[in-house]
């Protein structure tokens, strides 16, 4: 089954559910057994219920089996963010005395964890430059236990070279864990890149409707997904049928809702490069993008999410261009049907990241909203931007 179709048609069975499309919703916190030997078999973990609400149902089991079968991972789980997703994950793999490797270009929420929960725990954190190879391999310790990736990195879209973090971490020992939150399933295959699990957030792309908070976990091998499924447990992590419900009905459209996101986004991009108040478009699909051939390797596609650095100026001119959009309103998260803009600075974030822009970043989601309208939007925008500098 091609990937299209598998968004379509994994997870659902009209043919034991009276025919209807799609599967059925199951709200519960009691789950009830019939005899002593299914209810001992359901505290054991074994048999085919849980044995209670938390631990999932039917409804999650389905739709976790379509997202592990999407990426070719042996299992995968549902959080109710993608920080609780990400935050899971690190319970689980990291103990005291252990050493944990992240990128520096990093979502803000698991260096937040990692410097203020972990670090304290006895777990030692350092930071490597995303783009760089050499400070990667020169960051390995013999403790190193896991390595974070983010490729495209949050912000500035730093491509990692996966395959060869992969081989020199696992020389070590160590599991490599990548937030593919920008890929979803679809843009990038991070097993055959090498990595050991994944985890994103689908409140963005595979949602698609700014309605609801979700986070997945998925693992290539049984011994790694058991570790997580167990801290998953222990920690008491469940999300809402409902929840599930909605985002299974997001996956249907993902495909075509992504190419749209792209199609945009690259025009979108391509216009901004010439505009005289953009000083640079950081989007890993333009050739102007110094890991664009990393990108071009390891990735399918791309989406409607890049950043621009205005040419420097007052904080004056930049609220001028803000605070009168009218497509781009600022808003936290993206993968939504809408449009979004976020202003953003590195000061203070990044440890070992050679940002060399001056100018205010902005991150924009390009969302569904007609091509044109929005180019008008960002002139006005960028019309207010000048005369108030």
């Amino acid at each position: 089954m091609k990937t299209n179709s598998k968004l379509v048609h994994l997870g659902r069975s009209p043919e034991t559910n009276d025919g209807v499309v799609n599967p059925p919703v199951n709200h519960t916190s009691t789950i009830l057994f019939e005899t002593l030997e299914a209810f001992e078999a359901a505290k054991k973990g074994q048999g085919t219920r849980a044995q209670y609400g938390r631990f999932g149902s039917s409804t999650h089991r389905a739709f976790e089996k379509t997202l592990a079968e999407l990426e070719g991972a042996c299992g995968a789980l549902l959080c109710p963010s993608g920080v609780s997703a990400l935050t899971t994950a690190y319970l689980a793999l990291v103990k005291a005395g252990d050493h944990m490797l992240v990128s520096d270009s990093a979502y803000e929420p698991t260096r937040f964890f990692a410097d203020q929960v972990l670090a304290p725990m006895g777990i030692e954190v350092s930071y490597f430059t995303a783009a760089d190879i050499d400070d990667f391999k020169a960051c390995l310790k013999p403790n190193t236990s896991l390595v974070v990736l983010e490729s495209p990195g949050s912000l500035t879209f730093d491509i990692q070279d996966i395959p060869t973090i992969a081989a020199a971490a696992h020389n070590q020992g160590a599991l490599v864990l990548v937030d593919s939150t920008y890929s979803s399933p679809l843009l990038m295959d991070a097993y055959a890149l090498g990595a050991d699990l994944t985890v994103y957030s689908a409140s963005k792309y595979v949602c698609g409707h700014s309605d609801v908070m979700m986070g997945v976990i998925t693992a290539k091998a049984e011994v790694v997904f058991k570790r997580i499924k167990k801290m998953h447990a222990m920690l008491g992590v469940c999300t809402a049928p409902d929840d599930i419900y909605l985002v299974q009905r997001g996956l249907r459209t993902l495909a075509p809702r992504l190419k749209h996101h792209e199609a945009a986004a690259i025009e979108v991009a391509k216009w901004l490069e010439q505009q005289p108040e953009v000083a640079a478009v950081l989007h890993p699909a333009l050739p102007s993008h110094p890991q664009h051939a990393l990108w071009k390797r390891d990735f399918k596609g791309s989406n409607g999410l890049f950043s621009i650095v205005l040419q420097p100026s007052s904080r004056a001119a930049v609220a001028a261009m803000l605070d009168s959009m009218h497509y781009f309103k600022m808003g936290f998260s993206w993968g939504g049907y809408e449009s979004l803009v976020i202003p953003f600075s590195l000061q203070g974030i990044r440890k070992t990241f050679p940002y060399s822009h001056t100018g205010q970043g902005l991150r924009l989601h390009i969302g569904l909203e007609d091509v044109e309208d929005l180019k008008a939007d960002l002139r006005a925008g960028l019309d207010r931007f000048s005369k108030a500098a």
